[in-house]
C-alpha cells in the first residue's frame, strides 16, 4: 500500500503564531490539576456537485479545524481526517454522487471521539488530479476531482429524492389510530434544540440567547432519558450550529424513528403573557398560534408558490392524533411538575399549529414552547439551570406518560 499525507497547512499557518503565543502565556497546569477538554465543533453536512468538468464535496464544519488527508491505491480512497470534530447525526453515512462515475461513494463516519473521517471511493484509472482547500464564513473543507475524460455532452445532476409523507386511511376522531391497533411502540426519541448558529431565536437584551436554553434543556433531557430508559436519543444538534428547519426531521426519518421533540422558548409582544405550550402539527384559527408560527418558520427557504403543495401535506398528514396525543401529555405533565416546584404555572394547553419544523416527520411530531422569555418572571427562571433541569424532567415524565397509554410502559 502506498500514500501520501498531507496537513491543512491554509488553517495552520494562520495558527502557528497564535498557538506559540497562547503557550507561552497559558499557566503551566499543575500536578494533578484537571486540564480542560477541548470543545469539538461538528461536522454537519455533506455536499456533492458535478459538472463536466469536475465534481465538488463539500464538509461543512461548524468552526475552522485542522484536517489531514492522505490517498491510497488500495484501496482506490481519498481520505480527509477533522481533527477535534465531531459528528452530527444529520449528515448521511453514505452518499453516492450523481454524475460522477469516476466517484463510486463517499463515506463519513467518526474514525475516534475527536477525529471524523470522510472517504472518497475513487476510481483512480478515470481521476486526473484532485485538490483540498478550505474556505471560510462558514468554515467548510472542499475536495475538487477532475476527470481524466472530459464528456463533450453535460452531465445531468440528479437531485436527492425528496422525503414523500405516506398516506394511511386516517383515523376516526377519537378512535384507535393505527399505531395503536398495530400495537407499536417507541424505541428511538429525536430531541430537536430550536434554532442555533447565525439564528439565535427571541432574544433576551439583558439575559441568555434561546438557541443556548432550548439546547441545554434538550441535553438536560437526553442524559434523563439516557439514565432512566432503554431508549435511544438523538439530537439535531448537540452545539451551537445553524440547521437548516426542513432538515431537521430528516434526521428522525433516516434514523427510523418514532417520536420527533423540538424544544423552543417563547416570545410575546404583551410581556404579561407567560406559560408553557405545545404544538403539533395542523391549521390553527388562533392569532396568536400564527403569529408565533410566522416567528418559528422564518428561516426558512420555501416560496409562495409551493404553498398549496404544503396546504395539502398539513391536510393529509397522517399523524395528527399520535402528535396530539404526545403533546397532550407532555404538556399536562410538564405544568403539573412545573406547579409542584413553582407558583403561578401557567398551562397554555396543547394546540395545532403550522411549524415547518414538524413538516417533513414521519412519526408523531410535536414543538414544546417551555416558557416566555419576553416575561420577566418566566426570563429570570430560564435562566436558572434548576429551572431548566426541572423543565426536562417535566418533559421526560409526559414522554413517561404517552408511551404508557400505547401500553408499552
Amino acid at each position: 500500500m502506498t500514500g501520501r499525507t498531507r496537513l491543512s497547512i491554509a488553517i495552520l499557518s494562520g495558527m502557528i503564531l497564535s498557538l506559540t503565543t497562547a503557550a507561552a502565556l497559558a499557566p503551566q497546569t499543575a500536578p494533578g490539576e484537571k486540564q480542560e477538554v477541548p470543545v469539538l465543533s461538528e461536522v454537519y453536512n455533506l455536499r456533492s456537485y458535478s459538472n463536466p468538468n469536475y465534481t465538488r464535496i463539500v464538509l461543512d464544519v461548524g468552526a475552522p479545524r485542522e484536517y489531514v488527508w492522505n490517498e491510497t491505491r488500495t484501496p482506490p480512497e481519498i481520505t480527509i481526517d477533522v481533527i477535534q470534530a465531531c459528528l452530527n447525526p444529520i449528515v448521511p453515512e453514505s452518499v453516492t454522487p450523481a454524475g460522477a462515475g469516476y466517484i463510486k461513494r463517499l463515506r463519513v463516519a467518526a474514525k475516534n471521539p475527536s477525529t471524523v473521517r470522510l472517504t472518497i471511493e475513487a476510481d483512480w484509472e478515470r481521476v486526473r488530479r484532485y485538490q483540498v482547500f478550505n474556505l471560510f464564513d462558514p468554515f467548510r473543507i472542499v475536495i475538487d476531482i477532475y476527470p481524466k475524460d472530459v464528456p463533450s455532452a453535460p452531465i445531468l445532476t440528479t437531485p436527492p429524492p425528496t422525503e414523500k409523507i405516506p398516506k394511511p386511511a386516517q383515523p376516526a376522531g377519537g378512535g384507535y389510530s393505527l399505531a395503536r391497533q398495530l400495537g407499536l411502540g417507541v424505541r428511538t426519541i429525536i430531541l430537536d434544540p430550536g434554532h442555533g448558529g447565525a439564528d439565535p431565536g427571541c432574544l433576551d437584551p439583558a439575559g441568555p440567547k434561546e438557541k443556548d436554553l432550548t439546547l441545554d434543556i434538550a441535553l438536560k433531557l437526553k442524559a434523563i432519558l439516557e439514565a432512566e430508559s432503554d431508549l435511544a436519543v438523538v439530537l439535531t444538534r448537540e452545539t451551537d450550529i445553524y440547521v437548516p428547519l426542513e432538515t431537521r426531521t430528516i434526521v428522525g426519518n433516516q434514523r427510523k424513528a418514532d417520536l420527533f421533540i423540538s424544544i423552543h422558548v417563547n416570545a410575546y409582544r404583551l410581556k404579561t403573557r407567560k406559560g408553557s405550550e405545545t404544538f403539533f402539527l395542523n391549521f390553527s384559527p388562533d392569532p396568536a398560534v400564527n403569529e408565533l408560527a410566522a416567528k418559528e418558520n422564518a428561516t426558512t427557504t420555501k416560496t409562495i408558490g409551493e404553498m398549496d403543495k404544503i396546504i395539502r401535506k398539513i391536510a393529509q398528514h397522517s399523524r395528527i392524533i399520535e402528535s396530539r396525543e404526545l403533546a397532550q401529555k407532555i404538556q399536562s405533565n410538564l405544568a403539573t411538575y412545573l406547579s409542584r416546584r413553582y407558583s403561578d404555572v401557567k398551562n397554555l394547553g396543547a394546540k395545532g399549529g403550522p411549524f415547518w419544523v414538524l413538516l417533513g416527520s414521519e412519526m408523531p411530531a410535536i414543538l414544546i414552547e417551555v416558557a416566555h422569555l419576553s416575561n420577566p418572571d418566566e426570563a429570570k427562571r430560564l435562566q436558572s439551570a434548576v429551572f431548566r433541569q426541572n423543565a426536562a424532567r417535566g418533559i421526560f415524565e409526559g414522554i413517561k406518560a404517552y408511551i404508557r397509554s400505547l401500553g408499552k410502559g
